[in-house]
C-alpha cells in the first residue's frame, strides 16, 4: 500500500464514485400511508378552526384580559450551544405565542402583549417556555400555573415576577416577569369581540416537530333570520388531481382530495399544504 502512487490512489476513488443519474428517491423522506392521512386530518382540523374563530365563545367572554410577557430568567441554559426561548400561553382553550427571542438563553426578552378574551370561569393561566429547535421538536424548558389575581379582575393593571417549573423542581426553573390587566366586556358588543392575536393550532410536520400555524382574526356577526343554506364541498377534477397526482407521485389520492376540501377547493393551498406534509 506504501508504493502505491497517487495517480492510483486518485483512480481507485474514481471508482467508488456514484456516476450517473441520482435516483428519483435519492435524499427523500417517503411518509408512509398513516402519517399522509394524520397529516391531512390536521389539515382538515386547521381549516375548521379558521372558520370557527372568534366564534366559540365571544357570547360567554367575561372579559378582556391583557398580558404582557415582559421577559424571564432562567437558572440554566439547555441548548447545545445556545437557546432560543419563546413563551406559550394558554387562556381557557385558546393557545397563543410570543416571538423566539434568538440567542436569549437563560435572560431572554419578549416584551409580547396579548390581547385575549377571558371566558367566563376562567380564572388562570397556563404558561409554558420552549427552546426552538431547526431540526428537532421544541424543547420544553420551563412552565407554570399562574391564578389571576383578584385585584386584575376588579381592574387594576398588575405587574409580577412568577416561578417557573422544571427539570430543577417546582419553582426552581427561574422567574417568568408579567404584566397584567384586565376589562370588562361590553355588553353590546358581545358579538364583535376579538382576540387581538389569533389563537394558535399546533400542527405537527413528519421528521420537524411541531409547527405553529395562526389563524387568521375574524368578527362575529349576529345570524340572520334567513336559514343557512347547505355548502357542499369543493369537488376535485379529474384534470386537477391528475396534475397534483404528478407532482406529489408517492401521495395517496384520499390524501389529495382531503387536503383540497380542507382548503376550501383552493388549488394553490392544496399544494402549498401538501408540500408541508412532504417536508
Amino acid at each position: 500500500m506504501a508504493n502505491i502512487s497517487p495517480a492510483e490512489k486518485n483512480a481507485e476513488r474514481r471508482k467508488r464514485v456514484f456516476v450517473g443519474t441520482l435516483p428519483p428517491d435519492f435524499l427523500r423522506i417517503t411518509a408512509a400511508s398513516q402519517q399522509q392521512q394524520e397529516a391531512a386530518d390536521q389539515q382538515a382540523a386547521l381549516a375548521l378552526q379558521q372558520q370557527m374563530v372568534g366564534v366559540p365563545y365571544a357570547h360567554t367572554a367575561a372579559g378582556r384580559l391583557s398580558i404582557t410577557v415582559a421577559q424571564a430568567k432562567l437558572v440554566k441554559n439547555y441548548g447545545m450551544t445556545r437557546m432560543d426561548p419563546y413563551v406559550r400561553l394558554r387562556v381557557g382553550h385558546c393557545v397563543y405565542e410570543t416571538h423566539t427571542d434568538p440567542n436569549g438563553g437563560k435572560n431572554p426578552r419578549w416584551n409580547k402583549v396579548v390581547q385575549c378574551l377571558l371566558p367566563q370561569g376562567v380564572t388562570s393561566i397556563y404558561l409554558e417556555i420552549y427552546d426552538e429547535c431547526s431540526f428537532t421538536m421544541d424543547e420544553l424548558i420551563a412552565w407554570a400555573h399562574i391564578p389571576i389575581p383578584q385585584p386584575v379582575l376588579s381592574g387594576e393593571t398588575h405587574e409580577d415576577w412568577f416561578p417557573l417549573s422544571g427539570k430543577q423542581g417546582e419553582g426552581m426553573e427561574g422567574m417568568i416577569n408579567l404584566v397584567l390587566s384586565y376589562s370588562l366586556a361590553p355588553a353590546q358588543a358581545s358579538y364583535a369581540l376579538y382576540p387581538s392575536v389569533g389563537p394558535v393550532v399546533m400542527v405537527p410536520t413528519p421528521m420537524y416537530g411541531m409547527r405553529p400555524s395562526y389563524a387568521p382574526v375574524s368578527v362575529y356577526t349576529a345570524p340572520t333570520t334567513q336559514p343557512a343554506q347547505p355548502t357542499q364541498a369543493p369537488q376535485l377534477s379529474e384534470q386537477e388531481l391528475k396534475q397534483i397526482e404528478e407532482m406529489f407521485p408517492n401521495m395517496d389520492k384520499e390524501v389529495i382530495k382531503s387536503v383540497f376540501e380542507a382548503n376550501r377547493g383552493n388549488k394553490d393551498g392544496t399544494v402549498n399544504s401538501l408540500l408541508q406534509m412532504c417536508e
